[in-house]
């Protein structure tokens, strides 16, 4: 059979969230409240993601997304259904610019290994149908490499950080192999951990390493998940500072880990940050292999509905040509508009007029 390979990631692309409208964030609170059943809840979520396809669409892009409409948060409701893992309330939430998150998060109870009944799967399956061949299906979920943040790990189960990794690698090359099966031919990993490695002080360091292990670690994951990848499934990562109601967790450049990460992980592509000061300079673009992993820029932001001076956009480009080639760089915001349920501050509207706008973008500058 011939194998179709997607030319992903794709000039204009997205990084995958997008705002909750209303309907599902009534329906929810009525779930809790029991007044809504899960079939009914799940019913309006289908509803809702059919719109938003067919918005993404209209705007131009290739690759989308269920808007992580059936999600509360990016990476816990993913993280929560692998076996060994459960989801619980912590004594306080992560500290953004400003804020604290709501709390919740994930830790190890049992041995972690892939859930072939885990809902993702189930989802995607639905979410493809929708999405036809009307354009790519793309799938969002988080890293393996989040499971390192301090706190996750039980040491009484995993006392051995090495047979921790191991489990995770095969926890991981087991989910893909799902989706692959499940018709999955877009994956991108979300992963703020490897972007905290850059902060001055590590704050999620709880296994003795020092930085350069734990960067040394962090590619040795995410290659030992992507060692067995199928030839026709494209892979991106997106290393994220955080994002959550507009805030941000952690600033500084990619330097410290481009010469491990940037260099060496085996991925399609690399959605990157770079939407204002805090992101630092192109700079460490320059560990990109040439000809290899795609750069998707992500020059917009996703934290403000205000569009982007077009020509700046342009001359940013521009200026990351110094480093990778203009066929190997693409654009897109910096992160999702709604990594949680909460959303960023602001509108449905100026989110799609801001998808539009980059797609208009992409074309004018490749034609």
């Amino acid at each position: 059979m011939t194998k179709t390979l997607v030319k992903a990631p794709f000039r204009a692309d997205h990084v995958g969230s997008l705002l909750r409208p209303e309907r599902i964030h009534q329906a929810r609170k009525d779930f809790q409240a029991g007044n809504l059943s899960a079939q009914e809840l799940h019913t309006i979520e289908t509803e809702e993601i059919k719109k938003i396809v067919d918005k993404q669409i209209e705007v131009g892009l290739q690759a989308v997304t269920d808007g992580e409409f059936r999600r509360r948060f990016w990476h816990t409701d993913f993280l929560e259904h692998l076996n060994g893992v459960e989801g619980y309330v912590p004594e306080s939430g992560f500290a953004f610019k400003g804020e604290e998150t709501e709390r919740y998060d994930v830790r190890v109870i049992g041995k972690i290994s892939f859930n072939q009944d885990h809902p993702h799967i189930k989802d995607f399956i639905e979410f493809k149908e929708i999405v036809g061949d009307r354009a790519v299906a793309k799938q969002t979920i988080p890293s393996p490499n989040q499971l390192f943040n301090a706190g996750i790990r039980n040491l009484e189960i995993y006392p051995d950080i090495e047979e921790y990794t191991n489990d995770v690698i095969q926890t991981y090359k087991d989910a893909i192999q799902a989706f692959y099966d499940a018709g999955c031919r877009y994956l991108q990993l979300d992963d703020v951990y490897i972007a905290g490695l850059n902060a001055p002080e590590i704050p999620f360091n709880d296994s003795g390493y020092s930085r350069e292990q734990l960067i040394d670690l962090a590619l040795r994951v995410a290659n030992g998940v992507l060692e067995d990848k199928p030839e026709d499934l494209v892979i991106t990562t997106h290393l994220c500072r955080g994002n959550y109601r507009s805030k941000w967790a952690f600033e500084g450049s990619y330097a410290k880990i481009a010469p491990t990460l940037f260099a060496k992980e085996q991925v399609n592509g690399f959605f990157l940050e770079y939407d204002d000061d805090r992101s630092g300079d192109f700079g460490p673009l320059e560990h990109i292999p040439n000809g290899g992993p795609q750069v998707v820029l992500g020059v917009f932001t996703s934290k403000h509905g205000t569009l982007e001076d077009k020509e700046n956009i342009k001359a940013r480009v521009e200026e990351a040509t110094k480093y990778v080639p203009l066929e190997q760089l693409c654009i897109s915001p910096q992160c999702g508009f709604a990594s949680t349920h909460h959303g960023n501050i602001l509108t449905e509207e100026e989110q799609w007029a801001k998808l539009k706008y980059i797609v208009d973008i992409s074309k004018e500058i490749w034609g």
